[in-house]
């Protein structure tokens, strides 16, 4: 979740062209600084400014022209041609309400439904930061709408719509129409005791929407999550998100939402996988919130700390020092959010 980005809307005018899956021209490259590893060849990311330039698309919603970045494919294939994450449990949402069709035309993809972004976001504190006392989104998906677009072939590709007539996404820095480019604001999070950057467009659920600074687009939830009582295949994977960790922007040991919403930064939440070029990847970018809140007793006996590994998330929870908010068993908590992976320190 990110909590740091200004909304920013100039005039929205047509940008680019795309029929379909189009190959990523030669001259975008993925950047690679010092520390950090970018996951695909598309995503060129600016550690001084913590954002991430995208490829701009354009699209057609009711014979309007929309703007939407794809980060993820179902697809190696399309993965390979786009420059993007291979998330092959996107494959799993085709048939549900979590995937939109497209069709393929000369102008570009024309697309069942849009965002509005007109909205002002709010969100207030609550007395210990999480939950806020208010929480509104600043941008409602129209019925319908989703950022999966299931095109001709099949292959589901993440495309997170970010700007139309109504204004652009909060998150948006700049959008260059000429070279067909979005600069993204990123997200600081964790993997496997590691640093990642990824970027967050959209959550199921206005709260989280809210908070994240991102779209709320309620059909999302519709992608299967893994449940091995029926075996369905999920199009999901899990993210941590700790609730009442350490304040303090100094502190070395800072992390949750709690945090987020009093110090002002990003809460380092912790991602279950990261792109990886194997069918058999578990990744994908619509992350299972597992909201995480230390007990009063580990708060009491001074054991809460940043936590930077999923699995370490799961032995907390084991020892009893982690439950859900609610205080019931540590799981799933029933929304998602669109969290594209960009990169992650070497």
């Amino acid at each position: 979740m990110g909590f740091l980005n200004s909304r920013v809307r100039p005039a929205m005018l047509a940008i680019g062209v795309a029929a379909a899956v189009v190959a990523v021209p030669a001259a975008a490259h993925a950047s690679t600084s010092d520390s950090f590893h970018v996951f695909s060849r598309s995503f060129v990311e600016d550690p001084a400014t913590h954002t991430v330039s995208l490829p701009l698309h354009t699209g057609y919603v009711a014979g309007k022209p929309v703007s939407y970045v794809i980060t993820d494919a179902s697809t190696e294939k399309a993965a390979e041609a786009l420059g993007v994450n291979f998330a092959p449990r996107l494959a799993n949402a085709r048939g549900t309400a979590a995937v939109q069709k497209a069709t393929a035309t000369p102008a570009g993809l024309k697309i069942p439904a849009t965002v509005d972004f007109t909205p002002s976001r709010v969100v207030v504190p609550g007395p210990t930061g999480f939950p806020p006392d208010q929480a509104v989104p600043g941008a409602e998906a129209q019925p319908g709408y989703s950022s999966l677009l299931q095109l001709p072939d099949g292959t589901v590709i993440n495309a997170p719509q970010i700007a139309n007539a109504s204004g652009q996404a909060d998150k948006v820095v700049t959008i260059d129409r000429k070279h067909g480019r979005v600069v993204y604001r990123e997200t600081d999070g964790f993997y496997d005791h590691q640093r990642v950057h990824y970027v967050s467009f959209e959550a199921s659920i206005p709260l989280t929407a809210a908070l994240e600074n991102a779209a709320d687009v309620p059909a999302l939830n519709a992608a299967p999550a893994d449940d091995d009582s029926t075996g369905v295949q999920p199009a999901r994977e899990e993210i941590g998100i700790v609730t009442n960790g350490q304040l303090g922007k100094d502190n070395p040991q800072r992390q949750g939402l709690s945090s987020a919403l009093l110090d002002g930064l990003d809460p380092l939440n912790i991602l279950g996988e990261v792109p990886e070029n194997d069918p058999a990847s578990e990744y994908s970018p619509l992350w299972d919130a597992n909201l995480a809140q230390w007990t009063p007793a580990a708060v009491t006996a001074g054991q809460v700390k940043r936590v930077t590994d999923f699995d370490d998330l799961r032995a907390l929870a084991g020892k009893g020092l982690i439950t859900a908010p609610d205080g019931s068993k540590f799981g799933r908590s029933g929304f998602l959010i669109n969290c594209p992976a960009i990169s992650i320190a070497k």
